[in-house]
């Protein structure tokens, strides 16, 4: 299985970037156990969501001090625990940090939010846009003179959000096996999302960034970096920045070499855009993917997600695979060795008297559970 085999980590049921986090520690091995507050409606339990894959989940009442202490006693068997509310409302049910460390001081708790666990935005409502907003990275996604375009919710919410939560409680597991010490990792999308933008700053202090949308090579401003149409509606795109592959570029495309000798001349970009935009106009996408695809000019059709996954390249790699008929991304990045595999969750047992076993539970105390009512379900999302 994969390189986190073994490690077993608890996700506190949210949505988007929090399953996300918890999705790709279960693609790496992890044992992950989702739990959802019970009769709380949590839009985590939806049925086939892709998110929830590899996982294991139950529903625990969080609201009575016995189903507390089910989710403190599952900490004494967990290496890491992470939930993504506003700051103080594990506090409020009993489940902070403080808490679940007295009954494991080695126990790594992640915790994830957009604004992070203080500032003067901590307690305030937010969404992917807002916080990419705020780290600066929305305002340079966009055509010139045009609005700013949500790039998705890739950038907050899944990169600045679950991945750097995932790759914070991975960080904090390795140290805690020097020192025996759990700690708290506070992921915030506004700073993850910040930490993405980090090479722009680098170009912004050498005078290589305008902070106007559409006037850099890589915003779409430069010609041989852009997307353009085909004779079909469709799309292809050009990243044709080294001057090898702006060469090829110039000679595959049959444009005016002399016209186009000057690439990084910013003044005559806009006029080079309409060229090649009449030239690759000229031809249906799957024309053009014949001349260009492979080649050093560094390009690619631009593919919906269905046509991604039958695209021959990542059929090749299995860069996407197929469970109960739901065709998905496959795990990454790939290992030599400890070769990551998917564990279906309709495979797993999900009897809740059987995770709480495998969690540490005595059977005394799971039939004390069982009398007082207070036994956890197993949610339907448990199921991919």
């Amino acid at each position: 299985m994969g390189p986190l085999e073994g490690i077993k980590i608890i996700e506190i049921g949210g949505i988007g970037p929090g399953p996300f986090c918890g999705m790709i520690l279960a693609d790496m091995g992890a044992d992950v156990l989702r739990v959802d507050r019970a009769g709380g409606g949590s839009p985590s339990i939806v049925p086939n969501l892709i998110l929830n894959r590899g996982k294991r989940s139950i529903e625990v009442n969080l609201k009575s001090p016995e189903g507390v202490d089910v989710l403190l006693k599952l900490c004494e068997s967990a290496d890491a625990i992470f939930e993504g509310f506003r700051p103080g409302v594990v506090e409020r049910l009993g489940i902070s940090p403080e808490e679940c460390m007295k009954r494991n001081p080695g126990l790594v708790y992640g915790r994830m939010t957009g604004w992070g666990q203080d500032g003067p935005l901590a307690q305030a409502s937010g969404h992917d846009i807002n916080y990419i907003s705020l780290s600066g990275a929305l305002h340079a996604v966009g055509r010139k003179g045009e609005r700013p375009v949500p790039p998705l919710n890739l950038v907050g919410d899944f990169g600045g959000g679950g991945m750097f939560l995932a790759f914070g409680i991975v960080c904090a597991l390795l140290e805690a096996k020097k020192s025996g010490k759990g700690q708290v990792v506070d992921a915030a999308m506004v700073d993850g999302s910040a930490s993405l933008m980090a090479r722009f700053f680098t170009f912004k202090y050498r005078g290589k960034f305008k902070e106007e949308r559409g006037s850099n090579f890589l915003d779409g401003a430069a010609h041989f970096y852009d997307t353009y149409e085909t004779r079909d509606g469709k799309f292809i795109s050009i990243g044709s920045i080294e001057p090898q592959f702006y060469k090829l570029l110039i000679e595959k495309t049959g444009v005016d070499p002399d016209k186009f000798a000057m690439q990084m001349d910013d003044t005559k970009w806009p006029e080079l855009t309409d060229d090649l935009a009449r030239v690759f106009k000229s031809k249906t996408r799957d024309e053009w993917c014949e001349i260009l695809e492979g080649t050093d000019v560094c390009f690619s059709p631009v593919l919906s997600i269905s046509e991604a996954a039958e695209h021959p390249h990542n059929k090749a790699r299995k860069t996407f695979f197929e469970i109960d008929g739901l065709m998905q991304p496959a795990p990454a990045p790939r290992f030599s060795r400890t070769v990551p595999e998917v564990r279906r969750g309709d495979k797993l047992r999900c009897n809740a008297m059987d995770v709480l076993s495998d969690w540490g539970f005595a059977e005394d105390e799971i039939i004390d559970l069982k009398e007082k009512g207070e036994l956890p379900v197993c949610s339907v999302a448990s199921k991919i």
